[in-house]
């Protein structure tokens, strides 16, 4: 039990080696290996959110080293949300690949779990150095997920994403040297007590590092200005790879509430707080280009593409207002919207195969074949996506709103109903031109194959997730609130992470 928060990373690893041994032909062992890992880390992430919800943070020192000096990885409760998001979200992802796609893509369950042990490590790690190298190690899964198999536009959109993602990596370093020059660490909870005590004139500095840190975070979630490379890239990506996707943006969201609220929280002196000024109207400026990009959208895929950076609007506009109510409700609505879009990723899919030359364009009235059961699926995505009640994305954005100061906030009660009714007319209109205008396979040559069974059994999957969190939204926003609450106080989490010692220590000389 002792070494349990180092198997979310470990696992994937060792999956991936054992994946890129078995010969490409054996497809079959590849997804045993795959799944066997896949299961597991499910577990392994159940069993740290129960854990973490005791209050305790996890602390583990690899090589057995101060976490001042080497690699620490700490599990908390939001560490613990996130970890099992991604191995919930991991599982339909699979499923639908698995129905064949994966067949075609070369290494795909190597890459899938480098991927995970890539977003894994960024939830644990203690430090930035180490959050730049596990943003490095997914995405460079990613981008062979995103390229294998493609041409044409996905080429070009798969080009685009890694030279933007190779800027925002080098800027990363950038920020992470000045940092370092400036502190002497790279540990947070080291730098947040050193930044505490930093000499004011050094202050200038720290903010301009920081704030270039900021602008990478911002980048991977995709924050107006920086969004333009996320569209193309998701609508183009294969069905199941976008899906996983979706909780990428997320780790964005996650790397800015979890480096500004430790560092530059409550304890950070004359520094606390500086950069949440500017989330606020990024967040909100972001999500009405979102919503109005989604209204346009010529496709079903461009169109969940644009309601995944709604969806990080949204969190980033939570997380701004820095009160635990906002963060808690933040919290519930990343897990929810995560699962939302991905199944949304996956109807599209379905509804493309199925509707030949058309694809998912919503400007051409084509044949639909099963149009009911496709219809009731893309009902139940779109109502929790657009958040309508009873689903978990109504309950998110109710809490939300219901946690905005009453003061001088309008402006964000205004955004938020006003976006949310662009994405119930974004998403009608695509319902109305996919399944209500489809026509029968009458007259068709030869109708085309019905979704395959693992295909339905993902997306199914998927929305139960969010009936499950409806239906468990009392024990969840618990969750959630204690999650925020212990984030916003990082005295406790800095404390834990500074006064664990190594296990064994090397005889004195």
């Amino acid at each position: 039990m002792n070494h349990l928060p180092v198997l979310p990373v470990l696992l994937p690893l060792l999956a991936a080696a054992l994946a890129l041994l078995v010969p490409r032909r054996s497809i079959a062992a590849q997804r045993l290996v795959a799944w066997l890992s896949t299961g597991a880390l499910l577990a392994v992430a159940i069993l740290l959110a129960r854990q973490a919800g005791q209050g305790e943070v996890l602390v583990y020192l690899l090589g057995d080293w101060p976490a001042r000096l080497g690699i620490a990885l700490t599990v908390d409760r939001l560490g613990a949300l996130m970890l099992l998001t991604t191995a919930l979200l991991a599982i339909p992802c699979l499923l639908y690949a698995g129905a064949g796609w994966d067949r075609r893509a070369l290494h795909f369950h190597a890459l899938f779990q480098l991927q995970l042990a890539g977003l894994n490590g960024a939830f644990l790690t203690g430090d930035l150095f180490n959050l730049f190298v596990f943003f490095e190690v997914l995405l460079i899964a990613s981008y062979g997920l995103m390229l294998s198999g493609g041409r044409g536009p996905r080429m070009s959109a798969g080009l685009h994403y890694v030279a933007f993602n190779i800027t925002a990596s080098t800027l990363f370093l950038v920020a992470l040297g000045l940092l370092y020059g400036l502190t002497g660490t790279l540990n947070m909870a080291e730098m947040a007590l050193r930044v505490a005590e930093a000499d004011p004139g050094d202050a200038a500095l720290i903010q301009a590092a920081s704030g270039i840190l900021l602008v990478v975070f911002c980048a991977k979630a995709a924050l107006l200005p920086l969004y333009l490379w996320l569209p193309e890239t998701y609508a183009r990506a294969p069905a199941a790879v976008a899906a996983l996707f979706t909780v990428m943006t997320k780790v964005g969201a996650y790397a800015v509430l979890r480096v500004y609220a430790l560092v530059f929280g409550s304890e950070a002196g004359a520094l606390a707080g500086w950069a949440w000024d500017w989330l606020l109207p990024a967040g909100i400026a972001t999500l009405v280009l979102a919503s109005l990009g989604a209204l346009a959208s010529p496709t079903l895929r461009a169109q969940a593409a644009w309601l995944v950076i709604a969806s990080a609007a949204t969190l980033f506009i939570a997380f701004s207002l820095g009160t635990p109510e906002t963060v808690s409700a933040g919290l519930y609505y990343l897990v929810q919207s995560t699962f939302a879009v991905a199944a949304l990723f996956l109807i599209a899919d379905m509804i493309r195969r199925q509707r030949g030359k058309a694809g998912d364009r919503l400007d051409l009235a084509a044949p639909l074949g099963h149009k009911t059961a496709l219809g009731l699926l893309f009902l139940v995505a779109a109502v929790s996506v657009s958040g309508l009640p009873p689903l978990p994305g109504f309950i998110g954005k109710f809490m939300l709103l219901a946690a905005v100061p009453e003061t001088g906030m309008a402006w964000v009660w205004s955004t938020v109903l006003v976006t949310s009714l662009l994405a119930i007319l974004a998403l009608a209109r695509s319902g109305s031109q996919l399944v209500w205008r489809a026509g029968s396979f009458a007259d068709a040559a030869a109708a085309p194959q019905p979704p395959r069974a693992p295909q339905r059994i993902a997306v199914t999957l998927l929305l139960g997730y969010g009936v499950a969190l409806m239906l468990a939204s009392g024990p969840a926003l618990r969750y959630t609130q204690a999650a925020a609450e212990q984030v916003l106080a990082p005295a406790d989490y800095m404390q834990q992470v500074r006064g664990t010692a190594p296990q064994r220590r090397a005889p004195s000389p």
